[in-house]
């Protein structure tokens, strides 16, 4: 009986170093969630206090009337019920930007990736595949970690004598793929957040206007004379509270998904050299 010749998918399967990585993300639903209700704290209990308006409204309750603000920032809270949420658009977004910012940081590594593949390049050249995978220790981050997947793989390859050249290749760059297949969805978890409310956000914002010169020409509509005209003029200026909020909100979701979409880029161009680095190098030092 003639014997079977193992593939590469095969021999790559069975030995692959690869595991998944089992990380929750409970921060995804719980962050909006208490931000949103930290949002509504700091309108009522900070923006609305009492002692902050010279006509309070003690047994408001939820959504109390307070009336005759006496800063600047206290008139905010007259935009209406909509600038809780707002606020906790915003408190989300500042969340997701510094969990995004340590993760990606993290997984930029601690050297220049460009750096980091041309010192593993000449340690291939060299056939020093030891001191390849020390420098992917050094490097680490997710460039880092499929260079070193691949890296072992290259090792574990160049003494096989089970598989012709292609079928080792093949066997490389299919363990390449499986490491970035882990890392690439933890560089972009969350992101989703950041372009939403980037959206969202001036929406919000336009209803919370809208919203507040209902109530504003209702006013109006039951009154007369200058004093009509004084309301009018600061009921608009209150109701454009929740505009800026809006547009500020989403113009800091916008920059920051813009620049982190732009590191991953960079991140996911460095694995894509990886592997193009080791099934090169490999396919011209072991014909």
């Amino acid at each position: 009986m003639a014997e079977t010749k193992p593939t590469a998918a095969t021999a790559a399967k069975s030995s692959s170093s690869v595991q998944p990585k089992k990380k929750g993300n409970s921060i995804s639903w719980v962050a909006p969630l208490v931000c949103i209700i930290a949002g509504y704290i700091i309108w009522r209990f900070i923006l609305g206090a009492d002692g902050s308006f010279t006509h309070p409204d003690p047994a408001g309750g939820f959504w109390p009337s307070q009336q005759g603000p006496k800063s600047a920032i206290n008139k905010m809270y007259q935009g209406g019920i909509i600038v809780p949420i707002l606020i906790g658009c915003f408190l989300t977004v500042l969340t997701f930007v510094i969990e995004r910012l340590l993760t990606i940081s993290k997984a930029t590594g601690s050297g220049n990736i460009a750096e980091f593949i041309r010192k593993v390049q000449y340690h291939l050249a060299n056939k020093n595949v030891d001191a390849a995978i020390a420098e992917c220790d050094k490097q680490k981050g997710s460039v880092g970690n499929v260079m070193k997947a691949g890296l072992r793989k290259y090792k574990e390859m160049i003494t096989s004598t089970e598989l012709d050249t292609e079928q080792k290749v093949l066997a490389i760059q299919k363990e390449v793929e499986e490491a970035t297949a882990l890392e690439l969805p933890m560089l972009e978890k969350n992101l989703v957040f950041l372009s939403t409310i980037a959206s969202v956000a001036t929406l919000l914002g336009l209803l919370g206007t809208v919203m507040g010169m209902i109530r504003s020409f209702s006013a109006l509509g039951d009154s007369g004379g200058g004093e009509a005209a004084q309301k009018l003029s600061e009921g608009i200026s209150e109701a454009l509270y929740n505009t800026a909020l809006g547009i500020g909100t989403s113009a800091v979701s916008i920059i920051m998904y813009n620049i982190f979409t732009t590191k991953i880029d960079g991140i996911t161009y460095g694995i894509d050299e990886s592997g193009f680095t080791l099934t090169q190098s490999f396919a011209s030092l072991y014909k």
